[in-house]
């Protein structure tokens, strides 16, 4: 078997650059999955259109997960928490991503 180069001694032919690239891809997929993250779609070798509507609806995904973990931190607060300025001003921030989120869901 013979081993990785870890100096070339003459440049990477196309295909050997090629394979490095898809091993980073597959390595940044797996750390992605290990992690949590969610999968995020191929989306740009869509259509302009459907690329478009794949980003719309990704950002309004991201926008209301925001908003739900948001108010969880909001309804874990302490009373006197949920009355002081700091949380008046995280509901305002809810509102807003609600509300950009259901204008994104019209789009």
């Amino acid at each position: 078997m013979p081993k990785p180069r870890t100096r070339p001694d003459r440049p990477l032919t196309a295909a050997e650059k090629q394979a490095a690239y898809r091993k980073r891809q597959a390595a940044a997929r797996q750390a992605a999955i290990v992690s949590g993250a969610p999968n995020a779609p191929a989306i740009a070798t869509m259509p302009g259109t459907a690329r478009w509507n794949a980003l719309i609806e990704q950002a309004r995904t991201a926008l209301t997960t925001a908003a739900e973990e948001m108010q969880t931190y909001y309804d874990e607060r302490s009373e006197t928490w949920q009355e002081g300025e700091r949380a008046d001003a995280l509901i305002e921030r809810i509102d807003l991503l609600q509300e950009i989120a259901e204008q994104l869901e019209s789009a």
